[in-house]
């Protein structure tokens, strides 16, 4: 990964002009917006999975929780021992509800129009600062998600995300490249992309608590190392499209697949945000397999 990235394009002074934010969405396949995600909802999430993770050991002892303090060895996603502690996550009301926010809301809706829907498999991240060689490799999500190209998730760490943490990149202006071939990897998705071929630059930028990423499913993204040494990285991953568009079944579920709704929502208190994408006739469609090249 190139070290000397150019940062972000700031899009927030351009946030009351609405042509200009799809302008600048169809130029660079992204949009940054600094401090843009209620801060409140931000934390509250935060604390709730803190001390989820606090409860099974993963965090040092005799540290404050919400500062996801943690000196042990890594933990990856998919493996036995982190997978009920992912689901004791996947059913936190504030992690959905977070989701909703009127900004991201409001986002999605001047990119994709009124009929905008959240895919209710909402993703968190919990990124150790050990096992760098996990780190999400470049990647394009429409091979994982299918349906619709036209997909947007909003990423955001939760929380301040200074550069030794790590965050996110995206290699700006390669969503007009159509698909890549990918090649099997480590890291989320066990899939990355083959960039011999790829166009673009790659941008990033120190995230803030409230700071958002919003990218197109085929833009080329990844993940930077967390190279703190002690903390753990969180984040989540939200994805939106137009309900009228086709939708993978899979993604009507709660992420990963393990867990029923019924479980997801048995200790929520309020039910505004379940099953909302009941409400509309929805074109389901079927997962693919994805080819997957040699890497010669």
């Amino acid at each position: 990964m190139n070290v000397d990235m150019e940062p972000f394009t700031n899009s927030t002074p351009i946030l009351d002009d609405t042509n200009a934010i799809r302008q600048n969405a169809d130029r660079d396949g992204y949009l940054f917006l600094r401090r843009f995600v209620q801060t409140d909802l931000i934390q509250e999430t935060r604390r709730d999975i803190t001390a989820i993770l606090a409860s099974v050991g993963w965090l040092d002892e005799d540290t404050d929780p919400i500062d996801a303090v943690s000196t042990r060895d890594a933990l990856i996603a998919g493996t036995p021992e982190f997978t009920p502690i992912y689901d004791t996550i996947q059913k936190l009301e504030s992690f959905h509800r977070l989701a909703h926010d009127p900004g991201l809301i409001h986002i999605v809706k001047t990119l994709l129009g009124p009929n905008a829907l959240l895919q209710p498999s909402n993703i968190a991240r919990v990124i150790f600062p050990t096992g760098l060689e996990h780190t999400t490799p470049p990647h394009q999500d429409y091979i994982h998600i299918q349906g619709t190209p036209d997909v947007w998730t909003a990423w955001f760490p939760l929380g301040d995300c200074p550069s030794d943490l790590g965050g996110l990149s995206v290699l700006a202006g390669s969503h007009k490249q159509g698909i890549l071939p990918v090649i099997q990897s480590l890291g989320a998705g066990g899939r990355r992309t083959d960039l011999s071929e790829a166009a673009g630059h790659w941008v990033t930028s120190r995230f803030e608590s409230g700071d958002v990423l919003f990218f197109h499913s085929h833009t080329i993204h990844q993940g930077i190392p967390n190279r703190s040494g002690n903390r753990i990285r969180l984040s989540v991953d939200y994805r939106y499209q137009r309900a009228s568009d086709p939708i993978m079944e899979l993604v009507l579920g709660p992420h990963q697949g393990r867990l029923s709704w019924e479980e997801v929502y048995a200790g929520w208190k309020s039910k505004e945000y379940q099953y909302y994408w009941e409400e509309h006739s929805l074109q389901l469609v079927q997962k693919e397999t994805w080819p997957v090249v040699n890497e010669t």
